[in-house]
């Protein structure tokens, strides 16, 4: 009886396993591919190559993607039509005096 409860094949379990293995075998094709690319366009350095790897996963903007409204301006503090623009920050205390030197007059060689 041991035997049927080892042999119960548990599937929620062997469908992550397939879907980590596609995922890893997914994901090492692209990296693969940009490795050859990157040794095609002979790039300069070894940086430039990481770079271009490390990056294979970004996907190019499409046209819709950057052509929309921004809800919030990039400064908020310089918005168009505002006439009133922003005050420099003040501090609450008055600057500090420089300490007193003596002067050669006052100055005492002993």
């Amino acid at each position: 009886m041991a035997n049927l409860q080892r042999d119960i094949i548990d599937f929620s379990a062997l469908e992550r396993e397939l879907q980590a293995a596609v995922e890893s075998d997914r994901k090492y094709r692209q990296e693969n591919d940009a490795k050859l690319r990157a040794v095609a366009q002979k790039v300069a350095s070894y940086e430039e190559f990481r770079d271009l790897v490390l990056s294979s996963h970004l996907k190019p903007l499409e046209k819709n993607d950057k052509n929309f409204a921004r809800k919030q301006p990039w400064n908020p503090l310089v918005v168009p039509g505002n006439d009133n623009p922003p005050r420099p920050l003040t501090s609450n205390t008055a600057p500090q005096e420089a300490p007193a030197t003596r002067s050669s007059s006052s100055a005492r060689i002993m």
